[in-house]
């Protein structure tokens, strides 16, 4: 499975790794999805050493099933994670879910399935034999004891409902109804036309010998033989962590659930929940049903979404930069961006990533220093005439170039170098989700390189060198909006916002340097902000 480190942004992330969860996790693996699943390895079913109902699984143990589907995971891009979820935030395009040992990391819908705890009454010997001779579904555990010496231990209304479906796997049935309300004429006629017995002393103790249920001792004194109690737990959804959020809840019989729809989409457009955590009746097959179904609408999700954006963002970006480079035999010197070449130059040479490459000037001079490169850029004529460079330059096999918007393009490459000269844009462009994704495919140790234009003056720059950068259209139009939007190398970090214990800042500076104009006359003197970041991997 993929490792990625706390500053990359998933699609998805899942929290809980039981049947629910995994299963939403492989439908989302196979749709091609990076998932995150969160794991805090308690799942509600722990206690039971075998599970049934669940076809083709009939009696496997449900550790097993788990450990099975964990392995299927590994075919596709899911990581497994074991920590626990302190509270989730919005963020700009997703959620950021906040981990116990203090890290944050980020996507773009998160599915919780993070079951229910069961809360037993306080009766000694309970809960040492719950999942075994003590029991909550006679659909997981009828068969097993039917026929046998069955009690229900009453805890609230909703068992006079067990106590009356117990009855169908065995006629040696006693109800315990100290713990209930009392029981009007009618449903004790009723319970005992079936031969139920009725017992109103309160149970003191569960009774064991070896860890087998021998009965239960009354507050009488009396002792009553028998082989399993059911009892109706009092179920606590796992959700505290999403209290933040404000999610619509629904009230139920047995408490307040959050409210999803037929999807298991919550009130919040980007958060999912499946399983126990909103359906406390749901059991192995049903939570894995509902993870397959919700994990294939969170994909739909994402996929409409990627679509609205591609046709709000790429699309206008794509016609606008391809218009850009195909209006004239080329748009920038070819060059490599001197700013860049002087700070890589120090560095070994390996793997890099070249954001918004343009015509290759970059590309191609890191391919001559020894590096092996991807390339990447939304004009398919930009990324021609970079090939075209390489090739006269010698250097086409140490270079793949990729005709694709920023905006949504992933790799599965790590990198020992991701470098953005100059990545800027005047339509529409999601920057700093751009960059912190490619920080997130950086390697131990490997660095993250911005070169940006910085002007915090116009005056006395040409017009030329405004426009050549990017700045301003041919005709000084948007200047000051622009400028607006470029940020010097401290706004940089502050808006990239990567963990501070894991990447240290190495370069934070200004450099003026000259440039030539466009006929090869006339030179100006502007200022690039540079900054460079190294991930340290300290976990």
């Amino acid at each position: 499975m993929s490792q990625q480190h706390g500053n990359d942004q998933w699609d998805v992330i899942v929290v809980g790794g039981g049947a629910a969860g995994l299963s939403a996790a492989l439908m989302l693996g196979r749709a091609r999805r990076r998932v995150l699943v969160i794991d805090a390895g308690r799942p509600r079913n722990r206690f039971a050493s075998h599970m049934h109902g669940v076809l083709g699984h009939e009696g496997v143990d449900p550790t097993d099933l788990l450990t099975r589907g964990r392995k299927e995971l590994e075919t596709y891009d899911v990581t497994l994670r074991a920590d626990h979820v302190e509270r989730v935030a919005d963020a700009e395009g997703g959620v950021v879910v906040h981990l116990a040992d203090g890290e944050a990391t980020r996507a773009r819908a998160l599915v919780v399935a993070t079951g229910l705890t069961d809360g037993l009454p306080e009766v000694p010997g309970l809960a040492e034999l719950w999942g075994t001779g003590v029991l909550h579904c006679p659909y997981c555990h009828g068969w097993e004891v039917r026929g046998q010496r069955l009690a229900v231990l009453g805890t609230s209304p909703i068992s006079l409902h067990q106590a009356e479906l117990i009855r169908q796997w065995s006629d040696r049935l006693t109800f315990f109804t100290a713990g209930c309300d009392t029981l009007s004429a009618e449903q004790t006629d009723r319970l005992r036309a079936r031969g139920v017995e009725l017992v109103d002393t309160p149970v003191a103790e569960v009774l064991s010998d070896g860890g087998r249920l021998t009965g239960v001792r009354l507050a009488s004194g009396e002792e009553v033989g028998l082989d399993a109690v059911f009892v109706a737990s009092a179920m606590s959804p796992n959700d505290e962590f999403l209290a933040s959020m404000e999610l619509e809840r629904g009230e139920s019989p047995v408490g307040s659930y959050i409210r999803v729809d037929a999807s298991g989409r919550t009130s919040h457009l980007r958060i999912w929940a499946i399983g126990n955590v909103v359906d406390p009746a749901a059991n192995v097959p049903v939570s894995m049903g509902a993870g397959a179904a919700t994990g294939g609408a969170v994909n739909m999700a994402l996929v409409t979404e990627d679509f609205d954006r591609a046709v709000a963002n790429g699309g206008e970006s794509a016609q606008y930069w391809e218009e850009q480079y195909a209006e004239q035999p080329r748009r920038w010197s070819g060059r490599v961006n001197a700013t860049m070449a002087s700070v890589v130059s120090h560095l070994p040479a390996g793997r890099a990533l070249d954001l918004g490459c343009g015509e290759g000037g970059d590309a191609v001079w890191l391919a001559e220093q020894g590096w092996t490169v991807t390339a990447v850029d939304i004009s398919a004529t930009a990324i021609a005439r970079g090939n075209e460079g390489a090739q006269d330059r010698g250097v086409a096999d140490a270079i793949t170039w990729v005709n694709h918007d920023l905006s949504t393009w992933k790799t599965e490459e790590t990198f020992d170098l991701v470098t953005a000269s100059f990545f800027h844009s005047t339509v529409n462009l999601p920057r700093t989700e751009i960059l912190r994704r490619a920080a997130g495919r950086i390697c131990p140790g490997g660095h993250l390189l911005v070169v940006s234009h910085v002007f915090e003056s116009v005056e006395g720059i040409p017009p030329w060198a405004l426009h050549s950068h990017g700045v301003a259209g041919a005709d000084g139009t948007d200047l000051q909006a622009r400028t607006e939007v470029l940020l010097t190398p401290e706004d940089e970090v502050a808006e990239l916002a990567l963990d501070e214990s894991e990447w240290e800042t190495v370069i934070q500076e200004i450099r003026a340097r000259e440039t030539t104009g466009p006929d090869g006359h006339g030179t100006a003197t502007v200022k690039d902000g540079v900054l460079m970041m190294q991930w340290r991997n300290n976990q």
